[in-house]
């Protein structure tokens, strides 16, 4: 009897031992699979590149060409999109400029927080494991660069698994997909060519569209805390913190729109709000446009419209714990 107690201990911390080890291995992978992503953060901001990507969204597809120089600590670009409705944008630092040649229009806007391949992370990723599980991929090629591959899994149904392939010597992303929870893939960023270290000609960032008979709108949003709009969230979307709240100006008809940014690190989610406006019915229902789903929400005389690349019950969760400060 002793005899048998004493193998089934043996095998018990066997076990222990074992579950140990797994779990240390499982901490390594995710540190390692961090690092990676801080300096994937890091790399846009350092680097000059000069390259052609294409997104992919649904059954959607947009090739782009995009030329970046950071020198002396001022970040300047050049986007232009090849293919479809003409359509660039320059960046000075976070002043951008959006140009749209068939309507002769300019807008112009401050933009202090940028999320735009390859620049798609934000400079902080803490508490990102909380979130998601996150492990090195198999290794592979992009647009002739051998990468390494970064994979952060949701540990939740309030989120989407992320790809990110990277250069391993600069960090720049090569690469990115989003996943659902069957593994189909959602939208994809990806280079089919790309230079990184080579300096641009002055020309290269010069915008290629604009004239003095153009039509220039300069967004203007004030910005302003959540506590200050008039609205609350009851219960936090978990790992979800608010980013960034503003009034933008009155709308066709007349009503303020409050924009609401939150993010987890890696998904974003939009909430307008917004009155109905007189005699109009708010509307209800969801509905996807490739990525980004899209729940709306009646409440009152006002409009909630929810928005993210992220699963509809994050949307759904959100908007339900939103509601107007009782006064």
């Amino acid at each position: 009897m002793a005899h048998r107690w004493l193998r089934g201990g043996a095998m018990a911390l066997l076990l222990t031992l074992s579950g140990a080890a797994v779990g240390a291995e499982t901490r390594a992978a995710a540190n390692e699979a961090l690092r990676w992503l801080e300096r994937v953060a890091a790399a846009p901001r350092k680097l000059n590149f000069t390259g052609t990507f294409v997104f992919q969204s649904g059954n959607q597809s947009e090739t782009s060409r995009i030329v970046h120089v950071a020198e002396g600590g001022r970040e300047r670009e050049r986007l232009e999109v090849i293919d479809g409705s003409p359509r660039e944008v320059l960046r000075d630092d976070d002043e951008v400029r959006c140009l749209l040649p068939e309507n002769r229009l300019m807008i112009v806007e401050k933009r202090a927080m940028r999320r735009q391949f390859p620049a798609l992370l934000p400079a902080s990723l803490t508490g990102l494991g909380d979130h998601y599980l996150l492990r090195m991929g198999t290794p592979g090629r992009v647009a002739g660069f051998d990468i390494v591959k970064i994979v952060a899994e949701p540990r939740d149904e309030l989120r989407y698994t992320r790809s990110f392939w990277v250069d391993p010597h600069t960090g720049l992303l090569l690469k990115t997909t989003l996943s659902n929870e069957r593994g189909e893939v959602l939208e994809s960023f990806a280079f089919t060519d790309l230079t990184i270290g080579a300096p641009a000609p002055a020309e290269a960032l010069k915008a290629r569209f604009g004239g003095s008979d153009w039509r220039v709108v300069h967004a203007r949003s004030n910005e302003t805390r959540l506590d200050e709009t008039g609205w609350v969230l009851r219960a936090p979307l978990p790992g979800f913190r608010k980013l960034s709240g503003m009034k933008r100006a009155p709308s066709d008809n007349g009503a303020e729109t409050l924009h609401l940014v939150f993010s987890d690190g890696l998904a974003a989610i939009s909430v307008f709000i917004e009155s109905a406006g007189a005699g109009q019915t708010p509307e209800m229902g969801e509905f996807s446009l490739g990525a980004i789903n899209v729940h709306r929400r009646a409440l009152g005389e006002y409009q909630l419209t929810v928005l993210g690349d992220v699963p509809p019950a994050a949307l759904k969760k959100l908007a339900n714990a939103l509601e107007p400060k009782r006064r």
